[in-house]
């Protein structure tokens, strides 16, 4: 239950081009939590997102997301078991669960509503909306505060509509109505707070954009390592 949950939150926390792509950079925070008497330390990092066209990647430490519309394939890579699943689109992310965690995911349903703050503020270069999200996962209450901009290299609202809304859809199991919710978020996601309570513990995890630059990915952007091995479930410990 636990490493479902903790799964399902880095999903959620997991997001017209030119020859070259869209080469983002975004340092991450996740608070240190102990839950049930296990203990996970704070964990800062650089997570690094490509967009092309027809591709779509986010890789971190742990894992890694590639999306290929043109073969409409997308493939999570687990980096320390070295192995990745492929799974066609639109996705089923309970297919790719062990049994019990797929049983958890048909019962759960995620409801969200967002509400634009009015609030404005800079965050590196960028000017930026403020929003509040609030989601129910599994009778526990999240928010999140979400500061977006339109004033991005790339057509962010393209962006949203071929790659993060779908991703989101079917990630966190969304309605129509919740969906339609997240496209009050105007523009690119800058910045971003996570709180909320799993089995007591409290937790919460941050992000904000440090670069965006239009650069020719090189060629592991998008690829899967020749040493990873597939498989047809993802392993979560």
């Amino acid at each position: 239950m636990k490493k479902f949950l903790f799964f399902m939150a880095a999903l959620i926390f997991l997001c017209s081009f030119a020859l070259a792509d869209i080469h983002i950079k975004t340092k991450t925070h996740t608070d240190a939590v102990t839950v049930m008497g296990q203990s996970q330390p704070e964990k800062n990092e650089i997570v690094e997102t490509w967009i092309g066209q027809d591709r779509y990647a986010n890789h971190s430490s742990d894992m890694s997301m590639i999306v290929d519309l043109k073969k409409n394939l997308l493939y999570l890579l687990d980096h320390k078991e070295k192995t990745y699943v492929e799974a066609s689109l639109p996705l089923d992310i309970s297919k790719l669960l062990p049994p019990e965690m797929a049983q958890m995911m048909s019962m759960m349903q995620m409801s969200v509503s967002v509400n634009p703050t009015g609030q404005t503020k800079t965050i590196g270069s960028w000017k930026c909306q403020g929003y509040e999200v609030n989601i129910s996962m599994m009778m526990m209450p999240m928010k999140m505060t979400v500061w977006a901009t339109t004033d991005v290299p790339f057509d962010a609202n393209q962006f949203m509509e071929k790659f993060q809304a779908p991703l989101l859809k079917l990630q966190m199991r969304l309605d129509d109505n919740s969906l339609a919710e997240f496209f009050k978020i105007k523009g690119y996601w800058i910045s971003s707070e996570v709180t909320g309570e799993v089995m007591g513990a409290k937790i919460r995890s941050t992000s904000e954009v440090i670069e965006i630059s239009k650069a020719t990915p090189p060629p592991t952007a998008y690829s899967i390592p020749a040493d990873y091995k597939k498989t047809e479930k993802l392993r979560l410990k």
